[in-house]
């Protein structure tokens, strides 16, 4: 997905590599300074989303109403409803209501938090309840530690009349290293307990719309790698149990919790502690979810062995759930099938009959159809990253970078001095310069150190003209890090309709040469038909090895990448 497309709908790559402390967030709008005590003026904002949960949302509603520490505003986000939740809010005057066209859970709260007004939010599914005290509870919580950046608490189980199910579930205690903590799991059990600093959501960037599920559990590593966040052991809000709970689709929370996980990869580093956890958090994750398939399984149909369960329902998994899903299953109750079922692919596959067996790949539609960011980390994201940390020394003095500066931080780090950003909408709170590289005469000449060009150049239908104002704008000396798509679906979004261009060595070199010197430029190309072809289907980096990555095949070029340099 072109990097403008990210930014546009919320800077989210961004926020997840800034750095607090970064100089390249200097010329950028910082966050407004965090209120130190919760008690002198706090106003909360209670954002409630629905998605056909028309039947529960006057319960959700009525429970916002009745705080204890009454909310600034309550406000209910539509994501595409069709049972009608308007007529619902009609009965409470005063309660604000947003409608938008299904975009998924993360994009109804982050419609919500950026029209809230409060300076501290609340979020509650429309199936579930708060408890009287909770916001009451919660700014106790942020008064006795005002460093912290989110409070939560505990929360009890009830039925679909409203009825308390069981005892209440108390959180653990975060400790003072927060982000290990989260790292081996999601510590807060229901997201309505949750109590955010509404500076610290706009400074990290918000949900992330790339994940269906698990969007919360991100967030709070995000968040946690910056902030510290304590809970309390009170029960402060209702948990609503029914048949349409997302969190019953077991595999898509087990691929949305890993690739939550996944994406903090980059910032473990050599932390030995930071690194234990989050294999811990890979392992735990598995086991947590393979359980709740087998307690169900088991509820089901009466059985209690789970080798029988798995012997049954093993090879049918393959075939409905994801793989990842799938093979935690089976990696943990039957370690024998997955190895004999390896054996006999391998004899399969290592004969000479020429007979190819597609398996899951015999489709016309591909595994995931958003690049590969619902499973991880995209695969030409594999190859981005790779191109840009081989050359980060050169992301130094005054960056621009198109769309937002998430990279312009990650590889530039206190080698940049200032940090510009191209949008194409004003709206971008990123944005020192509004408009696109065709039309660049309002961008100063000889300006830049170093531009970083990353999957955009397809996007812009006059490349001659937006080639040459990216020669005009870098100093001399200044460095271009360009990367465009070479074999590459088309999106289905907004971009779809100004996806003009594919590249290959060819094109790119020819393109690039007209401009700069050719002792001046370099271009490459990064891929092979595996890493292609896993590309086209929508799978994500961690399901390939670096082995299969290192392949190159200049006739499959996932992306072609180039480094151009201004002639001094």
């Amino acid at each position: 997905m072109p990097d403008v497309a990210s930014t546009v709908a919320a800077s989210r790559s961004a926020a997840e590599a800034l750095g607090s402390s970064s100089p390249a967030t200097l010329r950028l709008a910082s966050p407004p300074e965090r209120k130190r005590d919760a008690r002198a003026g706090a106003s909360v904002s209670i954002i409630i989303t629905t998605f056909n949960h028309a039947r529960f949302l006057a319960d959700a509603i009525r429970s916002a109403l009745a705080q204890t520490v009454p909310p600034l505003e309550v406000i209910v986000v539509d994501d595409g409803s069709t049972d009608d939740p308007a007529a619902v809010v009609a009965g409470f005057p005063g309660v604000r209501m947003i409608r938008q066209h299904n975009q998924g859970l993360a994009a109804a709260r982050n419609a919500g938090w950026r029209a809230a007004a409060g300076d501290h939010v609340v979020f509650l599914d429309a199936d579930d309840r708060l408890l009287p005290n909770a916001l009451a509870l919660n700014l106790q919580q942020l008064s006795r530690s005002p460093d912290c950046a989110l409070v939560f608490g505990g929360y009890r189980w009830i039925d679909v009349e409203g009825r308390p199910v069981g005892d209440p579930e108390v959180p653990l205690a975060v400790g003072d290293n927060a982000y290990e903590r989260f790292l081996e799991g999601n510590c807060v059990g229901m997201h309505a307990t949750v109590m955010y600093r509404r500076d610290v959501i706009d400074e990290v960037g918000g949900f992330e719309e790339r994940l269906r599920a698990c969007e919360d559990y991100d967030l709070y590593l995000r968040v946690a790698r910056r902030h510290r966040i304590s809970a309390t052991p009170e029960c402060l809000a209702e948990y609503r149990r029914h048949d349409s709970n997302m969190s019953g689709n077991l595999p898509l929370m087990l691929a949305s919790a890993l690739a939550a996980l996944h994406w903090q990869r980059p910032h473990i580093g050599g932390d030995s502690g930071r690194r234990a956890a989050y294999r811990r958090g890979i392992k735990d994750w598995k086991q947590f979810y393979v359980r709740q398939y087998l307690r169900g399984a088991r509820a089901r149909t009466g059985n209690s062995d789970s080798r029988r369960i798995l012997a049954r329902d093993g090879f049918r998994l393959f075939r409905l759930a994801p793989v990842t899903f799938a093979r935690a299953v089976l990696g943990l109750c039957y370690r024998r099938v997955q190895k004999a079922g390896a054996r006999v692919r391998d004899r399969l596959l290592g004969g000479t009959s020429g007979l190819v067996r597609f398996g899951d790949l015999r489709r016309t539609t591909p595994i995931s159809s958003d690049f590969g960011y619902g499973r991880g980390k995209p695969v030409d994201r594999h190859y981005i990253e790779a191109f840009l940390d081989r050359h980060r020394q050169e992301v130094r003095g005054r960056v621009l970078e198109i769309g937002d500066n998430a990279y312009t931080v990650q590889f530039g780090g206190d080698r940049v001095i200032v940090s510009d950003v191209l949008h194409v909408s004003a709206a971008s709170p990123q944005a020192t310069f509004v408009g696109d590289l065709a039309n660049g005469d309002h961008l100063p000449g000889d300006a830049f150190d170093c531009i970083i060009l990353t999957q955009t150049l397809h996007l812009i239908y006059d490349l001659h003209k937006a080639v040459a104002t990216l020669h005009r704008i870098l100093k001399p000396g200044g460095v271009l890090l360009l990367t465009a798509p070479g074999v590459s679906s088309v999106d289905r979004g907004e971009w779809g309709g100004s996806w003009y261009w594919s590249f290959t060595l060819a094109s790119l070199s020819r393109l690039l040469a007209e401009r700069f010197s050719s002792t001046d430029l370099s271009v490459s190309s990064y891929g092979n038909v595996l890493t292609a072809s896993a590309f086209l289907y929508g799978l994500a980096e961690h399901e390939l090895t670096p082995e299969e990555f290192d392949a190159r095949d200049t006739t499959y070029p996932v992306i072609v990448a180039a480094r151009a340099v201004k002639e001094a």
